[in-house]
């Protein structure tokens, strides 16, 4: 039978505190970016719980540290601002035994006020329509993913030059590798919304320059076009015209070098 295993990226954790804000009833890993380098390892509840606390920055690479040391068939990837339903591990081992063919299944988070991309029936992910998920609600089979290599970006997320993207650059890689990805209807966990994210949620001009990067970095060919379609779709967002949100996003020089250094 299928393990399920968290994997959370958090900050600044003093103790074990957060297993228990969390709901966990699974394997967990705890990737804890703080200014000291410690490894525990100890049962919590009757599952193995392992906290890594690096002095490091950076969400791509507090994910990747916790991912090659995963051992569940199936991974949860989680926020520390998230609480898990009570019988999460039979929702998630029971999602993916009726899409016997999912290699990655994105489910749905529960929120006071709803902000994300609210999936209503079962359907594939596919490249026109995968950049609405984060990585909060991706569950994977640790398997595949490792067979095929993929891992997130170092350059993108919370805590790195670019304030965001990592999650999108991870989905990317997984369609690039052949993986079938599926959204579902289904509610995993709850977000608590007690703390502020780590990446700038104002839409100004540097946002919209790490927008443009993130789409040269997904696609070198098509990234203008990316850009434009964008642009168009959240004026209300950018409060801007779209031809000025695509300009900042596209300005000369600035997506090409720094995609290039990353």
């Amino acid at each position: 039978m299928d393990k399920v295993q968290v994997l959370v990226a958090t900050m600044n954790q003093k103790d074990h505190s957060l297993l228990q804000k969390m709901n966990i009833h699974s394997d967990v890993l705890v990737g804890n970016q703080c200014d000291e380098n410690k490894i525990e390892h100890f049962i919590y509840g009757n599952n193995k719980a392992s906290y890594y606390s690096f002095a490091e920055k950076g969400v791509g690479l507090n994910r990747n540290n916790l991912l090659m040391r995963a051992t569940g068939d199936i991974c949860l990837f989680a926020d520390d601002d998230m609480r898990y339903v009570d019988d999460y591990v039979n929702v998630v081992k029971e999602t993916f035994r009726k899409c016997p063919d999912a290699d990655v299944i994105v489910f749905n988070l529960i929120e006071k006020v709803p902000e994300r991309y609210i999936i209503r029936k079962c359907a594939r992910v596919r490249f026109y329509n995968y950049l609405r998920y984060g990585t909060a609600r991706i569950a994977v089979r640790t398997k595949r993913i490792r067979e095929e290599g993929i891992f997130f970006h170092l350059c993108y997320g919370g805590g790195t030059e670019h304030c965001h993207g990592e999650d999108n650059l991870f989905l990317t890689e997984c369609l690039r590798h052949g993986l079938k990805i599926y959204a579902m209807p289904v509610y995993i966990a709850e977000l608590l919304e007690d703390r502020e994210s780590t990446w700038n949620r104002k839409y100004d001009d540097s946002y919209l320059k790490d927008q443009g990067c993130l789409y040269y970095a997904i696609s070198k060919k098509i990234w203008k076009l990316l850009c434009f379609q964008d642009a168009i779709r959240h004026t209300k967002l950018y409060h801007m015209p779209a031809i000025c949100a695509y300009k900042k996003m596209t300005k000369k020089g600035q997506n090409k070098d720094k995609n290039e250094i990353c």
